[in-house]
């Protein structure tokens, strides 16, 4: 009888701290090594702002920059961002291993997931890859703690889910989880200014429920020339879009709302189990 109740006496508090404890938020920064504005902006996103995971694309240019700076800024929770799509016109990367059946005609990545989707790559040229760019972080990053996957390609198929989750056991590695409820951009990508995007973005605060742990995702960046450059043709304004996600991220606005609703913000490790 006393077990009974004290399962019950543990319930209930369980059930309790759904409703009353904190709401978490991790608010990560993608496609770090993707330029040098990315680079830049992905860490300052995180020193002076929310954001508290970085992802970084081990192939492309400005990788070992970035490897640099994150050196420079110990402690900082940083994710794998395995890549095997290259989306933009004017800057293009591909495999980092000898790997022909995951290129194109020119040595790069394909453009869209859909395309590596329908692609014919061999197994063992993809499992070559994705350890050569997790083994390369890992080399250069200390503070690698977790994978992801770029565009949603590395995983998109079974085949390759089941290869990730076998690579983040073997090398003590969080993929991604499955705990995390994402947050909808909920009038984000509609709005222009930094006023209209703070503002929306303290309106998604509101959503969040206490005893839950969310992910919001963007891509951090800037208005310089480079990354002026950087487009395809279905992204027209994009350093103006991730100039403003680093302002968003950067806001005292944004920074008080978090505070004054009692938001926790978290990175991987306080979400995930390695090697799982």
């Amino acid at each position: 009888m006393k077990t009974l109740l004290l399962f019950a006496f543990l319930f209930l508090n369980l059930a309790v701290f759904a409703q009353t404890g904190k709401a978490r938020l991790l608010v990560r920064s993608d496609d770090m090594a993707s330029s040098h504005a990315a680079n830049e902006s992905c860490i300052k996103a995180v020193k002076k702002g929310i954001s508290r995971s970085i992802e970084i694309m081990v192939p492309c240019p400005w990788f070992f920059e970035a490897a640099q700076l994150l050196k420079q800024n110990p402690g900082i929770d940083v994710g794998v961002h395995l890549t095997v799509t290259s989306e933009w016109d004017g800057i293009k990367w591909g495999p980092i291993t000898a790997s022909p059946s995951l290129a194109d005609a020119d040595g790069n990545f394909v453009a869209a997931t859909g395309d590596w989707y329908n692609k014919p790559y061999k197994m063992a040229e993809v499992e070559a890859e994705y350890r050569k760019q997790i083994e390369l972080a890992m080399r250069e990053i200390k503070t690698v703690t977790h994978i992801s996957s770029h565009m949603g390609a590395p995983d998109v198929k079974p085949e390759l889910k089941a290869l990730v989750k076998k690579l983040a056991k073997e090398y003590n590695l969080i993929y991604e989880t499955e705990g995390l409820t994402p947050l909808p951009k909920n009038g984000m990508d509609k709005a222009k200014t930094k006023d209209e995007k703070v503002a929306a973005f303290i309106a998604m605060l509101k959503m969040l429920k206490p005893g839950n742990t969310y992910l919001f995702v963007e891509h951090p960046g800037n208005r310089t020339e480079e990354m002026k450059s950087v487009g395809n043709k279905n992204m027209l304004t994009v350093a103006h879009d991730r100039h403003l996600v680093t302002e968003v991220f950067t806001s005292d606005k944004v920074m008080k709302a978090i505070k004054d609703m009692g938001i926790e913000l978290i990175d991987y490790t306080k979400v995930g189990v390695r090697g799982k």
